[in-house]
């Protein structure tokens, strides 16, 4: 017996049940659920900074997705508002570090 006690996707007892395998899952209450994506977004963040690939990636949007999801946004309005900063004040994408302002 394995004891993980974290949030995983909608799909895994399932995956998990098909594999011959059996667990034992919760659904939490949503004020619950904000704590647990919390904790699996430092989870996925420690996760790519590790492995550093696509996937990882896809995890940690998709735990920001469920964040979005349980504060009421939709994933549209997550990418609306992420377009929005983006047209606002840019992206990442230049590498520029701000060492001093006067």
């Amino acid at each position: 017996m394995k004891v993980y006690n974290k949030l995983v996707r909608d799909r895994i007892p399932e995956i998990i049940k098909q594999q011959g395998n059996e667990c034992e899952i919760e659904i939490v209450p949503k004020e619950s659920k904000y704590i647990y994506l919390e904790e699996k977004l430092k989870e996925e963040v420690n996760e790519y900074l590790e492995d550093k690939n696509l996937e990882e990636l896809a995890d940690v949007m998709e735990v920001l997705f469920g964040l979005a999801d349980d504060l009421g946004y939709s994933e549209k309005e997550l990418m609306d508002a992420r377009n929005k900063k983006l047209e606002e004040r840019g992206g990442f994408k230049d590498g520029i570090v701000l060492k001093v302002t006067r």
